[in-house]
């Protein structure tokens, strides 16, 4: 591992209501240690550069029919975008897509239209590449609000029809709602809502998998279980899965009654996780890579953002790893390998990695909801 750069993410003054978003809880060093700032390393041959800084509390990204990324900018009620006309690696410009949004959080392309993914309800814009403005909001879907796990995420199937995930309305409790904890599924333009899955706590990034279209998601399992259980996951999601949440927890792949809420429960049609991960790393965005500019080994993989613990003894996550892939199903050793990492020093995160989106270039966009930064990962060998 080689560091690529050392970026200074000072302290800076959070925006009201920021805390109560859950959009930062890490803890930022004092100005001694931001004098020397963090030291990013990625594998040998990569580099990692800033894109655009002092973007915002930025989340989710999605490139535009011309090339362009796109963001969102949630406590802002806002869209952004970051051309990068001359191709140099770096953002032009920030211009404003749409604002006035109800916690806009995942982005999607379908048809040429912006469909956004708010805490409330699901939008579909009229988007023109060469202004990068959306207009003409059409409501397509209303969701369930309030409560925890305010973010909504919403992705396309080669089926056509969109998928959108509700996080649970608190830690563990009995929804009244039951498309919370839940991924959904509707035709194109919101009709024909179903229920896709269930039993998915906080089911944050959705992915299509390129080769087989099967629909993969990040989950954060539940707190105040301990440091290290349950374990946070990723995992294939298919029509009909359950899920366990909230009576059921999967620990080294075995179903079994989380028995400090519901002792006694009824396992067994649990669908266990397809890679288990160090509880409470937050695993967010996550991208397959279908680019071809980095080496062959690490085309088809599947890359996630760790945003990072908040109630964990010694905090953990922070950072990007690499899933190896084989035959559409995670495969090889080591199976899940830190790939981009520095966030996290002792006791204090210099950002919050939460999103990735391969672009047109071939680079993998990272964003940095703690640093307001947008990161460019390339192979330069």
């Amino acid at each position: 591992m080689v560091p690529a750069i050392a970026p200074v993410i000072a302290p800076r003054a959070l925006a009201p209501g920021l805390l109560a978003l859950g959009l930062f809880a890490a803890t930022l060093p004092g100005p001694a240690a931001a004098a020397s700032g963090p030291k990013l390393t990625v594998p040998p041959g990569f580099a990692i550069d800033v894109f655009a800084d002092k973007v915002g509390s930025v989340r989710f990204m999605a490139i535009d029919p011309a090339g362009t990324l796109l963001v969102s900018e949630p406590s802002a009620g806002r869209v952004l975008a970051l051309p990068d006309k001359n191709g140099n690696g770096k953002a032009d410009s920030v211009q404003t897509v749409v604002t006035g949004l109800d916690q806009p959080h995942g982005l999607a392309f379908h048809d040429g239209a912006l469909y956004i993914a708010e805490t409330s309800r699901v939008q579909r814009l009229a988007y023109d590449p060469a202004t990068m403005k959306a207009t003409q909001p059409a409501l397509l879907a209303r969701l369930p609000s309030g409560g925890g796990h305010w973010t909504r995420t919403v992705v396309f199937g080669p089926d056509g029809r969109m998928y959108v995930s509700v996080g649970s309305s608190c830690n563990v409790c009995r929804e009244s709602d039951k498309r919370r904890a839940a991924i959904l599924r509707f035709n194109a333009d919101g009709s024909g809502e179903q229920l896709f899955s269930t039993g998915l706590r906080n089911a944050v990034g959705l992915a299509i998998h390129p080769g087989t279209g099967a629909l993969w998601a990040t989950v954060n399992e539940r707190d105040w279980r301990g440091d290290d259980l349950p374990p946070d996951y990723v995992t294939e999601v298919r029509e009909g899965s359950v899920h366990g949440w909230p009576d059921c927890v999967t620990v080294r792949g075995r179903p079994q009654a989380d028995t400090s809420f519901a002792k006694g429960a009824a396992c067994d049609k649990v669908a266990p996780p397809s890679v288990e991960i160090q509880a409470h790393s937050a695993p967010i965005g996550l991208t397959f890579y279908t680019g071809t500019q980095f080496p062959e080994e690490y085309r088809g993989s599947l890359f996630v953002a760790y945003r990072g613990s908040w109630n964990r003894t010694l905090p953990t996550g922070y950072k990007i790893v690499r899933i190896r892939f084989r035959d559409g199903q995670p495969a090889g050793s080591p199976l899940v390998e830190d790939f981009a990492t520095g966030w996290l020093e002792g006791t204090s995160a210099w950002g919050r990695p939460v999103d990735l989106v391969v672009g047109r270039d071939g680079a993998l966009y990272l964003s940095d909801q703690g640093g307001g930064r947008i990161y460019r990962i390339t192979y330069r060998p």
